[in-house]
């Protein structure tokens, strides 16, 4: 196998890894934030679900600034990575995000098995 080959599975291992955690993330943010926020909304869903205006889904968000911003940063996150994924999909890495992954692998091999993503990059194939 040449030295490329193995340099370039290492990186798609980390960027699978680091791609894991970042979802694991929004799940959690989902299941607190977002549970949280629709919790507090949950009357005026209701209120939505009877008489759906585009008016009172602003107003609901407008004076439910908390439970909007909660929201707000469940649903970017979520759209951040299916756009960055997607991205991925049709286009691969860019010089950029590849360089960023190189210079994180360089400081993961550097550390040795003493580094948290060792073991999920280095460590044998699951």
């Amino acid at each position: 196998m040449d030295c490329d080959d193995i340099h370039s599975r290492y990186l798609e291992r980390l960027r699978v890894v680091l791609l894991q955690r970042w979802w694991l993330t929004t799940v959690c943010l989902w299941l607190t934030v977002g549970s949280l926020s629709l919790w507090s909304l949950r009357h005026e869903i209701a209120q939505v679900q009877r008489y759906f205006t585009w008016a009172a889904v602003r107003y609901a968000l407008a004076y439910n600034r908390l439970a909007a911003l909660g929201l707000g940063l469940c649903v970017g996150l979520t759209v951040a990575l299916l756009v960055n994924e997607s991205r991925h999909i049709l286009w691969g890495l860019s010089r950029e995000e590849r360089r960023r992954l190189e210079r994180l692998l360089q400081r993961i091999q550097h550390q040795g098995n003493r580094h948290p993503l060792w073991q999920p990059v280095f460590g044998p194939r699951r």
